[in-house]
């Protein structure tokens, strides 16, 4: 056999690991969803902490939903960074709205570390009256039931920590639906592919669950202060310390900014910075669940046009059959529903983003730059700006 021929069909065989990918995760979607969570009642008071840093879109809306909680006892705490934060407002509008909760708004934090948000938390679990603690971001909306089916995990004392997968709520525009899309039909399938193969060794930001007993067994949130992900470094400090991560079956919603696609790319380029830092094998194996340019690449080289069409019908078909079983049967994103044809365009910008992640040093976020030193955030000198 010509070396040409050889080449060719290892790229072939390489071409259906994103394929084996689409049905790992069909798989896992299948068991997740189907699985029975657990029926024991536990519904122990609850501090809900959200460290605020600029006004995001909707924000009174989100900040409400966590007030119309059917829960018996819980109380949110907001930590801003100053007087002239812009939430402030929206956030005092909360408190006079819903008198039959207990809201505090905390102004400032002890300057810890370089990042701003687990400054914040660290001051916030200092000032929360319970143990349960749950970590939101400011963007995040959830509905009446929420706190009830994510906290109740924590019966079991085997469970250190529980985390949600999230879907994206957004103004229409390209950019937002584009991002939002990967929420629930990249993302996500991703995350269940880890729960089906082990289990969990981190969390993710937008909703984090655990007591400050486990906290304290890891030092608390101090030792995080400077760190690049916070989420995963908690989720996986308590694996560590022989505890389980679970994965909550209430999505919550991620209410998506106005903006343009330069600044959606520039957030997904972050991202995947975040995850080739903490990561990096992980980073590395994103190559083999980009189905696109493995379906384009195989239908190029494939030695006849059954081969090619081949090879292009599973990718469109295991992805649509993806998307579906994750984004719309299991997590109800009418995005997903509404915008499956967007696919495609989502899986090009996707790869774009995954190439250009592997050469910035640095990370742009709520306004500061940073370079990234050993999963640390270094503060970047302000004469640099964002390439």
């Amino acid at each position: 056999m010509a070396a040409g021929a050889i080449i060719r069909d290892a790229l072939l065989l390489l071409a259906l690991a994103p394929l084996a990918y689409y049905l790992s995760a069909i798989l896992a979607a299948l068991r997740f969803y189907r699985s029975s969570p657990s029926g024991r009642s536990f519904s122990a008071p609850v501090s809900v902490l959200k460290p605020i840093r600029g006004l995001d879109r909707e924000a009174y809306e989100n900040y409400a939903s966590f007030c119309r909680q059917e829960y018996p006892e819980f109380e949110i705490l907001f930590c801003v960074t100053d007087d002239s934060e812009p939430a402030i407002p929206v956030i005092e509008r909360i408190i006079r709205d819903f008198p039959q909760r207990c809201i505090r708004l905390l102004v400032g934090s002890e300057p810890l570390g370089v990042s701003d948000k687990v400054n914040k938390m660290c001051r916030m679990v200092r000032e929360a009256r319970y143990e349960v603690l749950l970590v939101s971001d400011s963007d995040v909306r959830v509905d009446p039931g929420f706190l009830r089916k994510v906290v109740a995990p924590l019966a079991n004392q085997q469970v250190g920590g529980v985390t949600c997968l999230y879907k994206g709520l957004t103004d229409g525009s390209l950019a937002s639906q584009i991002e939002a899309l990967g929420n629930s039909a990249d993302f996500a399938p991703g995350v269940l592919v880890a729960w089906l193969l082990g289990g969990l060794d981190f969390m993710l930001g937008a909703v984090m669950v655990t007591t400050k007993k486990r906290l304290a067994e890891m030092g608390g949130f101090e030792t995080l202060v400077n760190h690049l992900s916070d989420d995963y470094e908690l989720g996986n400090r308590i694996v560590e310390n022989s505890y389980r991560v679970e994965l909550s079956r209430c999505p919550v919603s991620v209410v998506y900014p106005r903006q343009s696609l330069s600044d959606a790319f520039r957030h997904q380029l972050r991202w995947n910075l975040t995850i080739r830092c903490s990561r990096p094998g992980g980073h590395l194996g994103l190559l083999f669940t980009q189905g696109l340019p493995w379906a384009l690449l195989a239908a190029a080289i494939a030695p006849n046009k059954t081969t090619a069409a081949a090879y292009l019908a599973g990718y469109v078909i295991l992805r649509i059959a993806m998307a579906w079983l994750v984004g719309v049967f299991g997590m109800h994103d009418r995005l997903v529903r509404r915008r499956m044809w967007m696919l495609p365009l989502r899986d090009v910008f996707a790869f774009a983003v995954w190439v250009l992640s592997f050469f910035p040093q640095r990370i742009y976020w709520r306004g500061q730059e940073f370079y990234i030193r050993d999963k640390r955030l270094v503060p970047a000198p302000s004469r640099h700006s964002w390439p």
